[in-house]
């Protein structure tokens, strides 16, 4: 799982650097689906489609910013830095977004990761949902805030995480390294599931 979800983080670098004008405004994404429509009536199908794949990573580029006010706050005793917010383009396993913020207190650090919108989530929710293949990797099918979830912690090392799948499309991860159970459940804890399956 840690690999599939540094390897969407990668990608989501990758579409930004092919789409360097992904900060147009509202008005931008309109124009451009004007444009593939006078495309689409002259003919011009190939112009058509890229203009509306190039909305779309706009839209989902937008959506993503708006994300980033669902990553709760830190919880007392900690700091927070500025929230990260990453949209895949299309060529990029379908397309997709990425939120992140990263939690820190002393030598102790905690990342939540949402990601949402890409259509090889329905892969990945049939691994984190399977309770035979948590079992398998040491983890423990538990309830948050409702939510079903997987929780991996090395007592030893200090360190694991949470994997929580929202309506079949939104995948959180709560990563900690030096904490303790209780932080890693109580960040797992401080989503508003709700609120996020609403988006």
């Amino acid at each position: 799982m840690k690999h599939l979800l540094k390897y969407f983080l990668l990608s989501g670098s990758f579409a930004m650097f092919f789409c360097p004008n992904l900060l147009w405004a509202e008005d931008d994404v309109l124009n451009i689906v004007d444009e593939a429509v006078k495309q689409y009536k002259g003919g011009d199908y190939s112009g058509a489609s890229s203009n509306l794949d190039y909305a779309s990573q706009l839209i989902r580029q937008k959506k993503s910013e708006l994300m980033k006010d669902l990553l709760p706050e830190p919880l007392p005793g900690w700091d927070a830095e500025e929230a990260e917010a990453q949209a895949l383009g299309t060529a990029v396993f379908g397309g997709g977004i990425n939120v992140s913020r990263r939690y820190v207190k002393k030598s102790a650090a905690m990342t939540i990761d949402i990601i949402t919108d890409a259509p090889v989530m329905q892969s990945l929710v049939l691994m984190i949902n399977n309770p035979m293949l948590a079992g398998a990797s040491g983890s423990k099918l538990e309830s948050i805030k409702g939510q079903k979830a997987i929780v991996q912690y090395n007592a030893e090392k200090r360190g694991g995480e949470v994997n929580i799948v929202i309506g079949n499309r939104i995948l959180v991860t709560v990563k900690g390294k030096k904490v303790d159970r209780n932080d890693l459940v109580a960040y797992a804890a401080a989503v508003d599931y709700d609120l996020l399956n609403k988006n």
